[in-house]
């Protein structure tokens, strides 16, 4: 079925600390330059103590509100991409209504770690495709500060705070999704990524119960460079478009060294990849939104302009879109 949906704006945020390299070096055995030299993160966001996600996830749309010159109380279906919500329930997909006063809307968190914003990217256009809904708010927002092991020099070092959110609208004229491509190809690789809730196992191993995220990067590693590039070749075997037909590449930004190898194992030149985590380390679900709305505003990214997002994490899930960018409005 052709896509009747296109991608109208986008606005992000973050929060106002910002968190050095220098820092870890006071509380694990690190430096600056092992943490640039192995990840390419110089820095990165940490909310304030009462500082939650919904609350980056409001600031993020009330950015794109003003950017772009729009609204949102006539939204039909709100989705939030977190690993880290304020709370198991209300939803914060439900206090993005409560705070916008939106009086007819679904509200709906979404929980596939890295890849949650393609994710809600790609159910937005398939809901609004199918004619259930006209204009979906799609938001990746974390708080990974307050699940981070500060004690733990492996992953400590790589997480960080933000929000964004784009515009989902009906179109006839100018679709903008072109392909989706979505899989947990290994599941059973959850127990290399997680974070636990409820249960002290996972597949009948025991699992650390603090409730702070717990990866094996290694196997994560091998998995993203092997899936990804595959991925984002079976995604363009949909179209009749190829890679080199794509202007930028804005993959989930977990590690600069592990993007320079997917760019390189499928083929795709890294100076045409999009990344944020320099500047923000890995936010999660709000690490695509962040490196969008950064080619944005540095020139890079223009109408028109075909975009490969793929999005990989916990689970271990993953998700590919190919979208042209077509907002209504130029941002102020």
């Amino acid at each position: 079925m052709q896509s009747k949906a296109t991608i109208t704006a986008i606005g992000i945020h973050v929060p106002e600390e910002v968190i050095g390299n220098d820092y870890f070096e006071t509380i694990v055995d690190t430096s600056d330059e092992w943490i640039v030299q192995r990840t390419g993160i110089r820095e990165r966001r940490f909310a304030g103590k009462q500082e939650f996600t919904s609350d980056l996830a409001i600031t993020a749309v009330t950015n794109m509100i003003q950017q772009y010159d729009i609204k949102v109380d006539d939204v039909d279906m709100i989705l939030v991409a977190t690993s880290t919500p304020d709370h198991v329930f209300p939803s914060v997909a439900s206090r993005i209504q409560s705070h916008f006063e939106i009086k007819h809307t679904g509200a709906i968190d979404l929980h596939a770690t890295c890849a949650g914003f393609v994710y809600g990217l790609n159910m937005a256009n398939a809901l609004v495709t199918a004619g259930m809904n006209r204009k979906v708010l799609v938001i990746g927002a974390e708080t990974l500060s307050k699940t981070t092991d500060f004690s733990d020099r492996t992953t400590c070092i790589l997480f960080g705070d933000g929000a964004g959110a784009a515009l989902v609208e009906y179109t006839e004229e100018n679709p903008g999704f072109l392909a989706s491509y979505i899989g947990a190809t290994k599941g059973e690789g959850g127990i290399h990524l997680y974070r636990t809730h409820l249960s002290d196992q996972l597949d009948g191993q025991p699992v650390k119960d603090h409730g702070q995220i717990v990866q094996n990067g290694r196997e994560v590693y091998r998995w993203a460079v092997t899936t990804v590039p595959t991925g984002m070749h079976s995604l363009m075997d949909q179209t009749e478009l190829s890679l080199d037909d794509v202007d930028w590449f804005i993959p989930h930004s977990a590690n600069a060294r592990m993007i320079e190898t997917i760019c390189e194992k499928s083929g795709f030149p890294l100076e045409k990849t999009l990344m944020s985590m320099e500047r923000y380390g890995n936010t999660s679900a709000a690490t695509i939104p962040l490196a969008l709305a950064g080619g944005i505003r540095e020139g890079k990214v223009q109408s028109g302009d075909t975009l490969l997002l793929y999005g990989f994490g916990g689970g271990l899930v993953h998700a590919g879109l190919l979208l042209k960018w077509l907002p209504t409005k130029t941002p102020r």
